[in-house]
């Protein structure tokens, strides 16, 4: 599942009118990158939740990626990262899920986070990234086993783990929850049900860079050549 629905208004003077995943770097949609890192780790089914002008979307996946197996999920109103992910699953043909947020690039093996996730058996692993002096994230916590035993809310850190924006999930365990129409992933999920759910982290020391924000964005021109 890619996150592919939200507004992008801190990108909005940047790059005006169009989606924020749809934002150009070096020529090419920011999708294009993600697409083709799915592709490189093997997976072969993608599921687009679209919203906020979801034509752009559906027009360039069809035209830069023709054979691509996939399904387009549409948001009629905001419905947050978490409702988008639950409506989302219901078209998802299996039960281990990996969800991504479209404004974010992580290069990482997602073999790796799979099995990590399947061997401790866990209800969701998130992709950690280390960092060192930043304030624009929050940071997250790990035992010895990878288990997450708390988040923090964002403030300037000299190091720390934050969220790379890419997680597995079981698509039954979330999907048989209660949750409202619209709801964070991250604020109503991970951060408030860590301590009964088996939710765990990799850290993986690669590539990230998250374009919400014009600094980034504009770095990414630089960065991101070689992974097009």
């Amino acid at each position: 599942i890619i996150l592919a629905g939200g507004l992008g208004t801190r990108l909005s003077d940047t790059v005006p009118g169009i989606q924020k995943c749809m934002a150009p770097v070096n020529g090419v949609a920011f999708l294009h990158y993600i697409v083709r890192f799915l592709l490189r780790n093997g997976v072969e089914r993608f599921i687009f939740s679209v919203g906020y002008k979801a034509d752009q979307i559906e027009s360039f996946i069809e035209e830069e990626f023709p054979g691509l197996n996939k399904v387009f999920v549409i948001e009629n109103k905001p419905m947050g990262t978490g409702g988008a992910i639950l409506k989302s699953l219901g078209s998802a043909l299996e039960n281990e899920v990996v969800v991504l947020n479209g404004d974010t690039f992580f290069d990482i093996n997602l073999n790796i986070l799979h099995k990590h996730h399947v061997e401790n058996k866990a209800d969701c692993t998130i992709a950690l990234k280390p960092m060192i002096n930043f304030e624009r994230y929050g940071t997250v916590q790990l035992n010895e086993t990878g288990l997450v035993t708390g988040f923090r809310e964002k403030k300037f850190m000299n190091e720390g783990l934050i969220n790379g924006g890419i997680y597995f999930i079981n698509k039954n365990i979330f999907r048989g929850r209660e949750f409202p129409d619209v709801f964070s992933f991250e604020k109503e999920y991970l951060e408030k049900e860590f301590s009964g759910k088996k939710i765990h982290g990799v850290v993986f020391d690669n590539y990230f860079i998250d374009i919400g924000i014009p600094e980034d964005y504009f770095r990414a021109q630089k960065e991101m050549k070689k992974f097009a």
